[in-house]
C-alpha cells in the first residue's frame, strides 16, 4: 500500500521520471505555457513554483547568495539559457507575489487514450 507516499511515479523508472520532470520544467520556463496530462502537470507544478521562489528570493541578496541560488536551480535543471531566463525575466515579474505563480486549465480528454489534458501556464498580473 502506498498510503501517504508523496510524489508521482508516472509509470516510469527513476531516471526517466527525473528526465521527464527536467524537460517539462525547462519547456515550461521557456514557453511559459505547456499542454500536458493532468498527472504530469501535478508532478511538475510544485517543483516549478519552488524554483521560481528560489529565484525571486535571491534578487535582494548578496552576490554569494545569488550564485548559490543559481547553482541550486542548475542542479535541478541544468542548462544555462533556462536559468538566465528564470532569474532575469520570470522571477522579477513575481517579486511582489507571495506564491501561486502557476495556473492549470482543464482541456478535456485526449482523443487517442482519453487522458485528461491540461494547460499549465504562468499567471499574468
Amino acid at each position: 500500500m502506498r498510503h501517504q507516499v508523496s510524489g508521482y511515479k508516472l509509470g516510469r523508472t527513476k531516471s526517466a521520471r527525473i528526465g521527464l520532470r527536467r524537460n517539462l520544467i525547462k519547456q515550461f520556463f521557456i514557453h511559459e505555457r505547456i499542454q500536458t496530462t493532468r498527472a504530469k502537470a501535478a508532478a511538475v507544478r510544485g517543483e516549478a513554483e519552488r524554483l521560481i521562489t528560489i529565484a525571486r528570493n535571491s534578487a535582494d541578496k548578496d552576490d554569494a547568495a545569488k550564485v548559490h541560488a543559481r547553482r541550486l536551480v542548475a542542479s535541478r535543471l541544468g542548462g544555462n539559457d533556462v536559468i538566465k531566463r528564470l532569474f532575469d525575466d520570470i522571477a522579477p515579474r513575481f517579486a511582489s507575489r507571495p506564491g501561486g505563480y502557476t495556473r492549470v486549465l482543464k482541456l478535456g480528454p485526449r482523443q487517442g487514450d482519453s487522458a485528461e489534458m491540461v494547460v499549465l501556464e504562468l499567471v499574468e498580473e
